[in-house]
């Protein structure tokens, strides 16, 4: 069965709106001028500059954000605003097993990267426990003391046995439940859906990971106090660039054609490989949205906002795009097989990823797709051959198990020999594992 074009109007139209307005949209000239608004409104008011943090107990992120919360107020003139909220919906975690499990690993991996303090024990807090640490996390945010106390709390909660959970009154939990609903509420209409998350005039933050972007906008605001240390707290890990050989064989690469993540790291992906020498191999799935899991609208924009900035920091091409749900990507993924067989798959990504999200290709036209196909080397005799070969379903559909027998669920991930990572921030853990001798035995 062939994956047709779709030349109807409404795809058209599609195509001719979709990708100026998301260059707009996604644009450093519109980010600064909204960013120019909000600084003008706040001197207009005399208002200092406020920070929003929202917290989330049983998030291991949180734990070692609260590590942290000192240095940011030491380093930076800013009112840190502090809300409790409780973890993400079901639509924003459809996997929230292994979203959780993870969540632990990583944090441990970040803390020992960054010198904080988390171990994995392997469980959740109890929902005592939680619940005891959100009261006093309460009291301390009524009292104005909640960074003094809020690295000592988790620490009871994360890294003690809490032998002898506090009892939390009929009230106490009363006052907690309004102080989540209420912090939930807020994260709601400013438009995110995490805990770790901070918020400051119209932009998110998340964790330890977007932290040096809240940083470089309060140095621009002269927010910065006299004295503090040059630089960032958690300045993005470089690339390798020079060849540095690998003793592991190979590494897995698992992505998805609509994932802006994906596009944005892929050449790095490929680079590192040709560093360090070790095969690359490509396991592509068909993302979320076409196997049944629907992704809410907070969760997209965020997603594409805090891509296109991520992009502009590493000097990436992306934002006039043009999303491929759907046949694009089916007819993007066919090809895709075909190019791996024919040891062109690595051409034909780039050039798919980078035509539908920083060029506005339409690849769901026989046009679109011509134009990514033939500037991979792909003829489009081989192109009509892989539209009529369904093969490629079947290795999606693999490719999804593995990651999920892994303890993933969404892309881009990374294998490296027993070692598992997701998300395009983590490249320098793959990096890390890539040139480690123990990884290859």
């Amino acid at each position: 069965m062939s994956i047709h074009a779709t030349p109807n109007m409404a795809s058209f139209l599609r195509s001719l709106i979709q990708p100026p307005l998301s260059q707009w949209w996604l644009s450093e000239q519109r980010m600064r001028a909204q960013r120019a608004g909000h600084e003008k409104r706040r001197m207009a008011q005399g208002a200092p500059h406020q920070v929003h943090y929202f917290h989330q107990s049983d998030d291991p992120y949180c734990a070692l954000l609260s590590q942290m919360l000192p240095d940011l107020l030491q380093r930076y003139a800013v009112d840190l605003v502090p809300h409790l909220v409780g973890p993400a919906a079901d639509p924003v975690a459809p996997d929230r097993a292994r979203l959780v499990a993870h969540s632990r690993k990583d944090a441990e991996l970040l803390a020992q990267h960054h010198g904080l303090r988390f171990h994995d024990s392997g469980a959740q807090p109890t929902d005592g426990a939680v619940g005891w640490t959100n009261w006093v996390l309460c009291q301390a945010i009524e009292q104005g003391d909640f960074v003094a106390q809020a690295a000592k709390a988790m620490d009871r909660l994360w890294f003690a046995a809490w032998p002898n959970v506090g009892h939390v009154d009929g009230a106490g939990q009363a006052q907690v439940a309004q102080a989540l609903a209420q912090g939930e509420a807020k994260r709601a209409r400013w438009g995110h859906y995490l805990g770790g998350t901070f918020y400051y005039a119209g932009e998110w933050y998340w964790g330890l990971d977007r932290l040096y972007h809240l940083e470089h906008r309060l140095q621009d605001l002269g927010a910065w106090r006299a004295g503090s240390p040059a630089g960032v707290m958690f300045p993005p890990p470089q690339d390798l660039h020079a060849a540095q050989p690998s003793p592991v064989r190979s590494f897995d690469f698992f992505l998805s054609l609509r994932s802006p993540y994906t596009a944005i790291v892929a050449q790095r992906v490929l680079d590192l490989a040709q560093h360090t020498g070790a095969q690359l191999n490509l396991r592509f799935l068909l993302p979320m949205a076409m196997r049944g899991l629907a992704v809410p609208r907070a969760k997209r924009m965020y997603i594409a906002w805090d891509t296109a900035r991520e992009a502009r920091a590493r000097g990436v091409p992306f934002g006039r795009l043009l999303d491929p749900l759907g046949v694009a990507t089916e007819r993007g993924l066919a090809v895709l097989a075909a190019a791996m067989q024919a040891g062109m798959g690595e051409a034909f990504l780039l050039s798919f990823l980078c035509g539908v999200w920083s060029e506005g290709v339409n690849a769901s036209t026989d046009a679109g797709l011509r134009r990514l196909a033939l500037r991979a080397g792909l003829s489009w005799a081989q192109v009509q051959d892989a539209l009529n070969d369904e093969r490629w379903r079947a290795s999606a559909e693999a490719n999804r198990q593995a990651l999920l027998g892994h303890g993933l669920w969404g892309v881009p991930a990374f294998r490296v020999g027993t070692q598992v990572f997701w998300g395009q921030d983590r490249l320098w853990a793959v990096q890390q594992a890539l040139l480690d001798e123990r990884n290859a035995r």
